[in-house]
């Protein structure tokens, strides 16, 4: 048996950390702070320049220069798939994050500087080492201790479910880069299926549907752009002049899209993902698939704020479906509710090593 301590439980006499909690997703990074809420939701974006060798560009800057910028100038996404892709990258996004949205708040503090507790999520999926990775990017960023927390748990938290509770709860976590169906219960996941193929993969389908529909060439940033405010599963049809590169001419070309276009762009990828929650349900034992269909299904996530998408999910999986409140920052909210209590936070928290 190990003799040393365990300085997760450590607590210095007169000192208290600064709870801070971090979102690191693919497309968003959101930061919250204890009693402040939601202090920054930024693009996951960065910007390397290669002459001066140096980080210049974060967050929504970063994003809107994407595909404008000289070849000294890279624009990267240091998180894949809710993992990081680049540690580097990820440090210096990091880094500026707390000191916009962290140290303003630490400033209240006069003389000495509280350490700051980073309580952040990774997915289930997540390896040992990738785990090790979000932590040792947090504490290189100036934090000095740092929780991990499984993704699915502060989802379902957030979603305003009890996660200790030993009834089932049933949440599809639709991000950019990740879809997560999980099945909570008793402090932990019960049943899991993980697509990633997500709101990423769909605006790769509304550049391809572009291209060989209507020989456009369209940018990134101009798909998603289409995505949120065409896309929908209820009866509205909007419509949006969208402008790209002829693929005849080279030359700018215009066209005119519609929500049902970009529904049949993507509806392969809903397809992927009622198929993976089927699956999920048929494989569950009778009690969890009773308690699912009881329960119903909480969609959160950014892409569950889509209009008409629970009647859709009901429609096709005749499972009572609803989007929880604050979809779009449920695993936020799960982790700023899950640190109220110390105690149950140490005991669903993954290790460390």
């Amino acid at each position: 048996m190990s003799i040393i301590p365990n300085f997760r439980r450590l607590r210095l006499p007169f000192f208290s950390s600064f709870n801070a909690f971090f979102d690191l997703g693919t497309t968003v990074t959101r930061i919250g702070v204890q009693d402040r809420g939601i202090v920054m939701r930024e693009p996951s974006y960065i910007g390397y320049n290669s002459k001066v060798k140096d980080y210049i560009f974060f967050g929504q800057e970063a994003k809107t220069i994407l595909g404008k910028t000289p070849d000294f100038i890279q624009i990267s996404r240091p998180m894949s798939h809710a993992i990081i892709a680049d540690f580097d990258a990820e440090v210096a996004f990091l880094r500026h994050c707390i000191e916009t949205s962290i140290k303003p708040y630490l400033a209240e503090y006069a003389f000495i500087k509280p350490p700051i507790h980073a309580i952040a999520s990774t997915p289930s999926i997540a390896t040992e080492i990738e785990r090790k990775a979000v932590e040792e990017s947090l504490q290189k960023s100036g934090c000095t201790q740092v929780t991990i927390v499984d993704r699915a748990l502060a989802t379902a938290a957030g979603s305003g479910f009890n996660v200790f509770s030993h009834e089932p709860q049933f949440v599809i976590d639709i991000g950019g880069g990740l879809v997560e169906m999980s099945v909570v219960s008793g402090g932990g996941v019960v049943a899991q299926k993980v697509l990633k193929q997500a709101g990423d993969n769909m605006n790769k389908l509304i550049a391809n549907y572009a291209y060989l529909k209507h020989g456009i060439v369209l940018g990134e940033n101009t798909c998603e752009s289409l995505k949120i405010k065409l896309l929908s599963f209820d009866e509205n049809e909007e419509k949006i002049v969208v402008r790209g590169k002829s693929l005849e001419t080279g030359l700018p070309k215009s066209i005119n899209l519609k929500s049902s276009d970009i529904r049949e762009a993507i509806i392969s990828q809903f397809h992927a993902i009622l198929d993976s929650t089927r699956e999920l349900i048929e494989n569950a034992p009778p009690e969890i698939a009773d308690a699912i269909f009881k329960q119903g299904i909480a969609l959160a996530g950014k892409m569950a704020t889509i209009p008409g998408i629970e009647k859709y999910f009901h429609q096709e999986l005749k499972i009572d479906t609803f989007v929880v409140e604050h979809a779009a920052d449920a695993t936020i909210h799960g982790l700023m509710r899950l640190a109220k209590d110390q105690e149950a936070l140490y005991n669903i928290s993954s290790p460390t090593y």
